[in-house]
């Protein structure tokens, strides 16, 4: 199964996120990561919706997505031609005597340390999914006590961008 990752820009209204995830789960379909925020322009939200399937499930959602009226722009967004990114909170059981040792790997991955207690600690982490993962089953070993993912966001590279791009249904 392959993953897509689809960009839109909707009208930045209430119910509008609600109406598009619901597209999906009507259809039976899961959403492996959304990720919705405001934009440059007041009047439109940017959503991020990576989902798992073939290439007729992609053209079907993007079909169903094009009929909402709040969706102005559609496109699938080129992982060669693009910057992906994730945000990761986790908080990790750290006792003083393996604290060094968790500080130590934070320093390879880049990681934050946003809040230190006696016992855990709270780090922050951004990068491409695949270093956070790789992150998480590094620290597994310490004791996940918590932590939450954003999704993934991705803007293209250069002077391109989503308002500018032809409709993706004028490609098919």
């Amino acid at each position: 199964m392959k993953k897509y990752t689809i960009t839109a820009l909707a009208a930045n209204k209430s119910g509008v996120l609600t109406r598009i995830s619901g597209l999906f789960a009507r259809r039976g379909y899961n959403i492996e990561s959304i990720c919705a925020c405001s934009t440059e322009d007041e009047h439109l939200s940017r959503m991020t919706i990576v989902l798992g399937g073939d290439d007729y499930l992609l053209s079907q959602m993007i079909r169903q997505l094009d009929k909402l009226i709040d969706v102005k722009k559609i496109t699938v967004t080129d992982e060669n031609d693009s910057v992906f990114r994730e945000l990761l909170l986790i908080k990790v059981n750290a006792p003083a005597e393996k604290r060094s040792e968790l500080i130590e790997i934070k320093e390879v991955y880049k990681a934050k340390i946003v809040d230190l207690s006696p016992e855990s600690i709270i780090l922050e982490l951004t990068g491409e999914p695949n270093k956070l993962d790789g992150f998480i089953n590094v620290v597994k070993p310490y004791g996940i006590l918590e932590m939450a993912r954003t999704g993934l966001t991705a803007l293209n590279r250069g002077k391109k961008c989503i308002k500018d791009l032809v409709d993706y249904n004028d490609l098919i």
